[in-house]
């Protein structure tokens, strides 16, 4: 399974949710996938996809929150694991599509390789720590506990469009529709 192909899969179990997706490539594949006002689509904030999420579901505690994020912008924030298990926000579902590389500035291999991220997740109390092959996302989605789920995949980027919004579009639009 490719990047592409995980978004692909988790955007089947999304229907009226709040998408905040991680920069670069997977954001420009959610868009090219299925384009919704209720994505929204980081623009040059590398490790915050979680933070955003996690403001969110403290914002909208009845409305679900879904993070897709990767295991290169993970890294770079390890702290929200801590954070984001600290306040256990029951609408959120942390996705990390693991590929082992930082997809959208060359594939350079990531550390995440030698790491178990359900593990290191679990490590710090995440009761609901999956790998996605083990679970219906749909339901997990709608449990009462700070979710996180990993996607194993292969590096790779797909010949996806740059979106063509700018970040203010983007901002605006989301904001109207939350």
């Amino acid at each position: 399974m490719v990047r592409r192909e995980a978004i692909a899969d988790i955007i089947r179990c999304i229907d009226d949710e709040i998408v905040v997706c991680n920069i670069g490539f997977p954001s420009r594949e959610l868009y090219d996938i299925k384009d919704r006002e209720r994505n929204f689509y980081m623009i040059g904030s590398m490790g915050l996809a979680s933070s955003i999420g996690l403001g969110l579901a403290l914002a909208k505690p009845n409305e679900d929150i879904v993070v897709i994020d990767g295991d290169g912008s993970l890294l770079m924030n390890m702290g929200s694991l801590a954070t984001v298990f600290a306040n256990n926000p029951k609408n959120l579902t942390w996705i990390v599509i693991d590929n082992g590389a930082y997809g959208s500035t060359g594939n350079q291999d990531t550390y995440a390789q030698v790491l178990d991220l359900v593990e290191v997740a679990k490590g710090i109390g995440f009761k609901n720590s999956y790998n996605f092959k083990d679970i219906d996302l749909k339901e997990i989605i709608k449990s009462d506990d700070a979710s996180f789920i990993v996607y194993d995949t292969e590096a790779g980027n797909s010949e996806a469009p740059i979106i063509d919004l700018d970040p203010v579009a983007i901002k605006n639009r989301f904001m109207n529709s939350i």
